[in-house]
């Protein structure tokens, strides 16, 4: 052979080599073979070609992560058609669709088989997405199909959940049969769009989990989606359309969700420094994750004390007490012996943090609210239950209803939607231990009577009232204080000015105890050395933490003391705020701002958590910190040495930013004073 022309082609060969490897396009002139040439995206994010699973040795073709140590497949093509060796090439055919063929086979192994009459020209082009799509090569560039549309078990971000019912195209994600086959498995996650639509997980056609139905900004059963900044939802529910996609706001985070081969479905990010997956969230974990896990009529509360998480709702009991007793619970509950519905003086129970029940069967109306809704369900004897539609957004508006079983419900801490079980009259007594509520007459003239004593009294004592409110409010204040001395030299003289200036509003413990139901331990938020804090909601609304001093606190009155005069006269950005304090016979309380992220070190110190915080924002977090005691030593009326300033102290409002908490161990110096000496050995 000539030399020449022999050299030639060798730099063909390179040159062409070289151009496939770098390119993301693909051509009818310009196929991959299995022989280690792939396609990679604009982005070098992901690649397209010829791949072996696991340990196995069949070949298949699919898309993967390009810059990831492990090769993290999230598409295939052929995952029901393995090629036994490295014969493989995919290609353009003439009529323009991508085909999959293996040397010495007629038909292909895998085709998007389309009909694209008069489209030939086309090309194909794998997208920094994950998205592998076929275009028309004209003009209009317009995409005759995508990957997306055929998911296999990885949902990327931009990427839907649900149908279309226009086209009929329904996106289900199915998991690999095992982690060295990529066939169809047994699991799969798609959006039932029955009644209020909901995301299942099936084990074959069997419910395996369920998400909850759509509360207006979240699924009502995953409660860390509650955790917004991360990533961004959408909800689209239309008379032809009926999808869900959850993208990230930080474009350089890597996300995915994943349908395992084990019955588990996760959303996982990619830690860079790591080199590998941290699973963010994932489902089901626990028992009470199953579906139906304790039958029809039954909800399932982890944070019960004992075995069986299973109780009946109101108004029901056992189907089989001795199962029951035994933890067997999947025969679920039914209403109490002698028991009838449609009678006189039934109402509700409201069950609150709820995953209300499957909607599936459930009737939607989203023209009315919750007032209208309840007296529908009134009206109807089939109804069982109802809830709101859009509990989270709308004010309120939309209504649900429940005519048969309620079936896998559960109960949270905090989060969920607040669900109403009908009940007759006698259960409504039994849970609101107001035994006057069967005698609608009498509770009548009680109210009509007390309403016209109280009207007399208010108009003889007007005047008298008018003047000994100032001086009542006076009292009161000054009792807050009045249970120790205060020996600082600028305590004192704080505390009287607060009281004079109205800086710290005064709580009475009915009101405390009534936003916090009644210091229940589903609201408690949890426990420092002060004491117990809770999670409480006034009636205007507003969310509050409170922190009770506890009889055995390591903490006591004189810390209490320092974080009433400090946090009411201190106001700043990047200082937890203080909204007030009760104080009523043993019982001391401080009542703050709720800010849901919790404390810093929360979030950094949990392996899951912490690849959340990019430098960005952890360098504003520091910033916001160093803001905030730049104020106390520097700008502030007073000058305050913290003294046990720690990542636990330091509490995140629901943008992120930092706020300085705990100034129970603080010291106040005077204006000139530049040392101190302490007493004890406190603080961090």
């Amino acid at each position: 052979m000539n030399p020449v022309i022999w050299l030639l082609k060798i730099l063909l060969i390179f040159f062409l080599s070289h151009f496939s490897f770098s390119s993301d396009i693909i051509t009818q002139h310009h196929f991959i073979k299995d022989n280690d040439e792939v396609i990679v995206s604009s982005g070098n994010i992901f690649a397209l070609g010829f791949f072996s699973p696991g340990s196995s040795s069949n070949r298949y073709f699919g898309i993967w992560y390009y810059q990831h140590p492990e090769k993290t497949v999230v598409w295939v093509a052929n995952r029901e058609n393995p090629i036994n060796d490295t014969s493989g090439v995919f290609s353009i055919d003439r009529r323009g669709n991508l085909v999959l063929f293996q040397t010495n086979q007629t038909l292909p192994v895998w085709s998007t088989n389309i009909s694209l009459a008069g489209t030939s020209n086309c090309i194909a082009q794998v997208l920094d997405s994950g998205n592998l799509v076929l275009i028309h090569n004209d003009t209009t560039k317009a995409v005759l199909w995508q990957s997306f549309d055929h998911p296999t078990n990885t949902w990327l971000s931009f990427q839907k959940l649900g149908l279309n019912l226009r086209t009929g195209v329904n996106l289900i994600y199915t998991s690999w049969k095992s982690p060295d086959d990529p066939g169809v498995g047994n699991y799969s996650f798609r959006m039932n769009p029955n009644g209020s639509p909901q995301i299942f997980l099936y084990k074959g056609s069997t419910p395996w989990w369920r998400s909850g139905a759509w509360t207006g900004q979240r699924w009502s059963g995953i409660p860390q989606m509650t955790q917004n900044f991360i990533f961004k939802d959408t909800f689209v529910n239309t008379g032809y359309e009926v999808s869900f996609s959850s993208d990230v706001r930080n474009s350089s985070i890597a996300s995915r969700t994943l349908v395992k081969e084990t019955g588990v479905w996760q959303r996982e990010t990619w830690n860079n420094e790591a080199q590998r997956w941290i699973v963010f969230y994932s489902a089901p974990t626990e028992r009470c994750d199953f579906y139906g896990y304790c039958g029809p009529n039954g909800y399932c509360n982890p944070y019960l004390a004992g075995a069986l998480e299973c109780t009946c709702f109101p108004g029901f009991q056992p189907k089989s007490p001795e199962g029951w007793f035994i933890g067997d619970s999947a025969g679920g509950c039914v209403r109490k012996r002698g028991v009838s519905m449609c009678g006189n003086g039934e109402g509700f129970v409201k069950f609150p943090h709820a995953k209300v029940p499957d909607t599936s069967a459930a009737v939607v109306n989203m023209s009315i609210g919750l007032k209208q809704c309840k007296e529908k369900c009134l009206r109807n004897c089939s109804c069982m239950a109802y809830a709101s539609a859009n509990s989270e957004t709308g004010r309120g508006i939309g209504c649900l209803t429940w005519h048969g079983d309620l079936m896998d419900a559960r109960k949270y801490t905090y989060t969920g939607q607040d669900l109403y079980i009908r009940v007759d009259k006698n259960e409504i007594a039994r849970y609101t231990k107001k035994g006057l509520l069967h005698n609608r007459g009498v509770l009548a003239i009680i109210i009509v009577s007390l309403a016209v004593v109280l009207l007399i009294l208010i108009a003889l004592s007007r005047c008298f009232l008018r003047r000994q409110r100032r001086a009542g409010r006076a009292r009161k204040s000054k009792n807050i204080f009045s249970f120790t001395s205060f020996k600082d030299s600028l305590g004192e003289k704080e505390i009287d000015e607060s009281r004079r200036n109205g800086d710290l509003p005064y709580f009475d413990l009915g009101t405390i105890a009534a936003a916090t139901n009644n210091f229940s331990s589903d609201n408690k938020l949890g426990q420092g050395g002060f004491g117990p804090v809770y999670k409480g909601v006034l009636l205007n609304g507003q969310e509050i933490a409170v922190k009770r001093l506890s009889n055995s606190s390591s903490q006591g009155l004189q810390e209490f003391k320092n974080e009433i005069v400090l946090i009411a006269k201190l106001q700043h950005r990047n200082l937890v705020r203080i909204l007030g304090c009760c104080v009523e016979g043993e019982e001391k309380m401080l009542v703050y701002e709720f800010l849901p992220n919790k404390s810093l070190d929360f979030i950094i110190f949990d392996d899951s958590k912490r690849s959340l915080l990019d430098w960005k924002k952890r360098l504003e977090i520091i910033c916001g910190i160093a803001r905030g005691m730049l104020y106390l030593h520097h700008d502030s009326r007073l000058r305050v040495i913290h003294r046990d300033l720690k990542a636990s102290n330091v509490l995140l409002d629901d943008a992120m930013n930092p706020k300085i908490s705990d100034f129970g161990m603080a010291r106040i110096f005077g204006g000139d004073q530049m040392e101190g000496d302490t007493r004890r050995v406190v603080g961090t």
